[in-house]
């Protein structure tokens, strides 16, 4: 079963249960009245507040990401609009081994003041956990309540994780009819199932980006001349020396979050896009 303990950090093993353990939340700014912070009178001055503080959050909980290193599972925000982040995980044990399944995780406008986030699969998955019609993953039944001072997206990543390898375990918080019925009655037939959808999504793994977003999580079939070892030195080389400027709050008399300094252009002329 899946259980959010008090302490920090997490850990699932396979067939056992989930349990968060830990939290890093001095990164996140504490309470305040954020609706009138600088008074009714000045709402401009609240309404900038509100943007910075979600911005903040927002990178809080990225930077938590990096810290907890859950393996297999990626994610990155889109350049776009930093409340709908791109996401895939590669499936390394269970029915599902070997498969590459991508998500897309959406937080609400309202974030960090809200419900839990939304996760939808791109597509098809015979799985407890996920709605059949929508492919949306059933995070009530890991987390009935969602307070922020909590819950953060890691858990939610580790989540993903722990249904991929524990699919059983999972059944507990089951939405899935035709999912469950496979799995009880007939393992064999459920992890044929597994194995069946593991490579109709290889076959699309390379397709073209849905979207023009340059952050969207794309793949390329392995190129031999591309991805020498030496081309790829030489490549890292090059980029940890150009000293690309990172996020800021908001650029000067700019309101956007999540803008960045323009990055300085390539010696041959050509501007870097990522």
């Amino acid at each position: 079963m899946f259980s959010p303990a008090k302490n920090d950090s997490s850990k699932s093993e396979p067939g056992g249960s989930f349990a968060r353990q830990g939290s890093l939340r001095r990164v996140i700014p504490p309470e305040t009245d954020r609706d009138n912070l600088f008074g009714r009178q000045n709402e401009d001055l609240n309404n900038i507040f509100k943007i910075y503080r979600q911005e903040y959050i927002i990178l809080a909980e990225y930077k938590m990401i990096q810290t907890e290193d859950i393996q297999g599972v990626y994610v990155i925000p889109s350049r776009e609009n930093p409340l709908m982040w791109f996401g895939v995980i590669f499936a390394r044990s269970g029915p599902y081994k070997d498969g590459v399944f991508r998500f897309t995780l959406f937080l609400d406008d309202s974030f960090p003041d809200c419900e839990h986030p939304k996760v939808l699969f791109h597509s098809k998955l015979l799985h407890p956990v996920i709605n059949p019609e929508t492919n949306e993953l059933n995070l009530s039944g890991a987390f009935p309540t969602w307070n922020k001072n909590e819950q953060h997206l890691w858990q939610v990543l580790k989540y993903i994780q722990w249904i991929f390898i524990n699919v059983e375990a999972s059944l507990k918080h089951s939405i899935n009819k035709e999912a469950s019925e496979l799995l009880l009655k007939n393992k064999e037939a459920f992890s044929a199932r597994a194995q069946e959808l593991v490579e109709l999504n290889k076959k699309h793994l390379y397709d073209s980006p849905p979207t023009e977003d340059k952050h969207y999580i794309a793949f390329e079939p392995f190129n031999p001349e591309l991805h020498k070892k030496e081309n790829m030195m030489a490549f890292l080389q090059e980029k940890g020396q150009r000293g690309k400027a990172g996020y800021s709050w908001v650029l000067p008399r700019r309101f956007k979050p999540l803008e960045r300094p323009i990055t300085p252009p390539l010696d041959n002329g050509v501007e870097d896009s990522t």
